[in-house]
């Protein structure tokens, strides 16, 4: 599914919305899906699809429901990679998975940086 010619990389958070939101009316219409159709599916209101495509925000569990009912729930998988796929930190860190964050401390930052002397 491509998007228009949107940079998401610089992108606001309310024109990525916008952009989402219009491939959802292209998917719908291009499927020949009616907003009441999508709704009934969705199992929301017709006003809140009427909310959605016109990128008026709705709420994270509508959006999801919008794309299982459009058969496009594969695709949440690529939104956040899987941040257990990191092979170097997981050969520095013998093999563990990290259980919580931390905040580097001064000292941890002056480690990094060291001057040859």
């Amino acid at each position: 599914m491509t998007t228009g010619t949107i940079d998401f990389s610089v992108a606001t958070s309310g024109r990525i919305e916008s952009e989402l939101c219009r491939q959802i009316v292209k998917i719908r219409l291009v499927r020949n899906i009616t907003q009441a159709e999508l709704a009934r599916e969705a199992g929301v209101s017709l006003r809140t699809i009427g909310r959605l495509e016109q990128g008026k925000g709705v709420s994270l569990d509508t959006f999801i429901r919008v794309l299982i009912a459009l058969n496009l729930q594969q695709h949440l998988k690529t939104l956040l990679p899987d941040p257990s796929v990191r092979p170097m930190e997981r050969i520095s860190s013998g093999g563990s998975e990290r259980k919580r964050a931390r905040r580097k401390t001064a000292e941890d930052q002056d480690a990094d940086w060291k001057w040859d002397t």
